[in-house]
């Protein structure tokens, strides 16, 4: 037995040093898709809509945008908005007559993007959001090694019907939270679908989710705010197929590499609701969504302002 012990542990040493090889694999190239970047909301002032191609894995500059397409999103009544390419190559664009806003929540909408002789489509409905109440501080008491953490808590109600689903957002000091591992999502009050958590405050592991948890220079953890920082929180309404969009990006783009690996979900393409109205034509990627969105923010002004968490 003993023996057999020795021998796992050198098969799991041997195994761990093996993965700490760097390898450099040859991948097979591939067609640029369209990525459609389609997340309308229903706040004041333009909406625009993002074309690009995809580009192979290991590229690391900006995808390129995508010039001399037609996009329009056309609501139930008929009614026509029409986006147009501004001088950002690939962005397109509608600007709202004064005093209009996009989007009526409760409409249907539909998304036609006409490129390189294709016509590609897609439809989602403007969903409803909470207002956020108001955001709060609190603070973890650290220890020898940990600080004391200084975070944010935002307050907000979901509706009592159930059925709605969130992406929120988190900004620091004006810089969004944009990492794979920052992505932010709830259904109703809760994290998934049919929880039962509607009608009530966010729970609180969402609430909280809105604090960086960053390293210092030494390795050691950063409080998320400190005194003069500011947060800025938004809610956005998304359909149940942007729900499961999001949390798919972020799991197939929250890599932490090494041994994990080994474990984790296969790289793959994430769903899409755009289609090619030529079943034989090219494949496209990406997200159309039309939803409602709130916010708040709040300035982190004094430590007179922190409830103490033991």
């Amino acid at each position: 037995m003993n023996r057999f012990v020795k021998l796992s542990f050198a098969l799991i040493a041997f195994t761990t040093v093996a993965c700490e090889d760097v390898i450099n694999p040859d991948l097979q190239p591939a067609s640029p898709v369209l990525v459609v970047d389609a997340w309308l909301t229903n706040q004041p002032g333009p909406q625009s809509i993002k074309l690009t191609r995809s580009q192979p894995y290991f590229e690391s500059v900006l995808p390129p945008g995508v010039s001399g397409a037609s996009v329009t999103v056309v609501d139930q009544l008929g009614t026509t908005y029409t986006f147009n390419e501004t001088e950002s190559r690939g962005v397109y664009t509608w600007v709202p007559p004064a005093g209009e806003v996009f989007g009526t929540i409760g409409y249907e909408y539909d998304l036609t993007v006409i490129v390189g002789g294709e016509t590609f489509v897609a439809a989602s409905k403007m969903g409803q959001v909470p207002a956020i109440d108001s955001i709060t501080f609190f603070v973890t008491e650290g220890g020898q090694f940990i600080p004391d953490l200084y975070q944010a808590e935002f307050w907000a109600k979901d509706p009592l019907e159930p059925g709605n689903a969130y992406w929120i957002k988190a900004y620091k000091n004006g810089q969004w939270l944009s990492k794979p591992s920052e992505i932010i999502t709830a259904y109703d009050a809760g994290f998934t679908k049919g929880s039962g958590f509607n009608g009530i405050d966010f729970l609180p592991p969402i609430r909280r989710a809105i604090n960086p948890f960053d390293e210092a220079d030494d390795g050691s953890i950063k409080s998320p705010y400190v005194v003069g920082d500011s947060v800025f929180v938004e809610i956005h309404a998304v359909t149940e197929a942007a729900f499961n969009f999001l949390n798919e990006v972020s799991i197939q783009t929250d890599r932490p590499g090494g041994f994990s690996e080994l474990f984790a979900t296969p790289l793959a393409n994430v769903d899409t609701n755009l289609k090619n109205t030529n079943p034989n034509g090219s494949p496209v990627l990406g997200f159309f969504n039309v939803g409602a969105k709130s916010g708040l923010g709040r300035k982190f002004s004094s430590l007179d302002e922190v409830t103490r968490i033991e």
